[in-house]
């Protein structure tokens, strides 16, 4: 998730939004995307985690996680819901993402689900370059744009494929996979696209 602009909203409805994202699952969510994430063991950040549902997921299936989510009242939601999983939270924010940077740890696979919509277009390049600088040699980016209208007192963007393609290529990502899908909450207008990327290995 990004900074304060961005999770407007967010901190007040937590209780509602828990249930809404707790009711896909994290199979139905990646379903476009996860035959090609990494096997586990693999080191694996979600930006934007919401209440930790894919966080949870991956953790279950052998990953190390860290899940990032900027809004306290998510955060401390996901903590609880999952408090079995081994997932270590961290309160950070795109753009810059500070104190992820300042750890200097890389990621085999990086999640930004339902977050990229949220970013102004003067965010997009720091926040893609802060996400390049994140991912290990062969690490993969997977990341979800929303495309329809913006409920009433949220921060986003609809915008097409073809920038954020664009912009991550200008980071030295290259795209494997593009996708299309329904909204799983059945909201009037709303479909997504989902693109992975991948940064080049050592030996590239």
């Amino acid at each position: 998730m990004t900074g304060s602009a961005g999770t407007e909203g967010y901190g007040e409805e937590a209780p509602q939004l828990a249930v809404q994202y707790e009711s896909v699952s994290f199979a139905e969510v990646h379903r476009e995307l996860r035959h090609l994430y990494p096997a586990p063991p693999a080191s694996v950040l979600d930006i934007g985690a919401g209440t930790g549902r894919d966080a949870a997921a991956l953790a279950a299936l052998g990953h190390p996680v860290v899940a990032v989510e900027p809004t306290p009242e998510l955060r401390a939601v996901g903590e609880r819901l999952h408090a079995g999983s081994d997932v270590r939270w961290v309160a950070d924010a795109l753009p810059g993402l500070p104190l992820l940077a300042a750890e200097g740890e890389r990621y085999d696979l990086v999640l930004l689900t339902a977050v990229w919509m949220h970013l102004a277009p003067a965010e997009r390049p720091p926040a893609m370059a802060a996400l390049s600088r994140l991912l290990a040699p062969a690490g993969r980016l997977a990341l979800t744009l929303r495309h329809g209208p913006v409920p009433p007192g949220r921060r986003m963007f609809d915008l097409p494929a073809e920038p954020t393609v664009t912009l991550a290529t200008a980071c030295g990502l290259r795209l494997l996979h593009r996708a299309a899908r329904p909204d799983l909450h059945g909201r009037d207008g709303v479909h997504w696209t989902a693109l992975l990327f991948e940064r080049p290995g050592a030996d590239a």
